[in-house]
């Protein structure tokens, strides 16, 4: 199985940046598609971006363009940078793994990380 902890989350004024880290143990990730995922109170989760054992990435609508995934094999890590934040982007983020499914479908992934809070003020 795999272990997925998250990290880098915070409060941010609208416009900054963060970068979300997910750090995954248990399994190599390298063949694993990754994704991130984003949860607002009393909202259902929302896609976010997610990238694969190519590296090929996908983005949600409305991070394209200020969102980029990434990932570092030799560390288990997967990123998530975060520019022009906006108070809509507010959520619980959390990271998620799977051998295969499509991408932007939380039902396909197996595993989770905990989530990291993401507070963009106005």
């Amino acid at each position: 199985q795999v272990q997925l902890v998250e990290s880098g989350g915070g409060l941010v004024q609208a416009g900054g940046s963060l970068r979300l880290s997910c750090a995954a143990s248990g399994r190599p990730t390298s063949s694993y598609t990754m994704g991130w995922f984003r949860q607002a109170p009393g909202k259902e989760r929302d896609f976010v971006a997610a990238i694969n054992w190519r590296s090929s990435t996908y983005y949600a609508g409305s991070v394209e363009g200020r969102f980029t995934i990434s990932r570092d094999n030799t560390k288990n890590t997967v990123y998530l940078q975060m520019n022009s934040l906006k108070p809509e982007d507010t959520a619980v983020y959390s990271c998620a793994a799977v051998r295969a499914g499509t991408p932007n479908n939380a039902d396909a992934y197996n595993y989770w990380g905990q989530g990291t809070q993401v507070t963009v003020s106005a």
